[in-house]
């Protein structure tokens, strides 16, 4: 473990879900690649080709369960076959189908997001367990970085735009 980790990590300020984004995840990167290698760079720059790192492969795992049980519980209330939907068949667990669950009852399209993103969230807690200066750890605040800034969006979007965009999506 290198040691400008340990320095570079302890500069950056504490991130909680729900309050404010204290800079921009573009930002973010360019502040990693004054003080990071050039190969971890690159690797946070791009998690998601990054599948030799089993923290990267674990949360993309959760990703497409937590995908496929939505899809699984929306088919349910539409009365059609998930099956074409679903990325990959993995057995998920209770806890994600849970997960889904609860969002998808909750009334309110908005709120379900934030709850979905609030346990995405938790998840991203429990993977940081053991890694406080390493790449790992710069990976995890990463991606909590970008789900602040996807609620600072949302946040600062009027309403009527916000409705629009999710008919349009929809």
């Amino acid at each position: 473990m290198p040691s400008f980790y340990t320095y570079f990590i302890s500069s950056l300020p504490m991130l909680r879900f729900g309050q404010f984004l204290p800079f921009s995840y573009a930002s973010f990167l360019r502040k990693c690649a004054e003080f990071i290698p050039a190969e971890d760079f690159n690797t946070l720059c791009r998690p998601v080709d990054s599948a030799s790192i089993e923290l990267v492969k674990d949360i993309n795992c959760f990703e497409m369960m937590l995908a496929n049980e939505l899809v699984k519980v929306r088919a349910v209330s539409r009365k059609v076959n998930p099956e074409k939907y679903l990325r990959f068949e993995e057995y998920s667990g209770q806890a994600i189908y849970h997960i889904a669950l609860a969002a998808h009852r909750n009334p309110s399209p908005l709120e379900a997001e934030r709850y979905l993103d609030q346990e995405r969230w938790n998840y991203l807690e429990e993977k940081s367990f053991g890694h406080y200066f390493d790449l790992e750890a710069l990976i995890i605040y990463a991606h909590k970085l970008l789900i602040l800034e996807r609620w600072e969006r949302i946040n600062s979007a009027s309403s009527r735009s916000l409705l629009e965009e999710v008919i349009r999506q929809g």
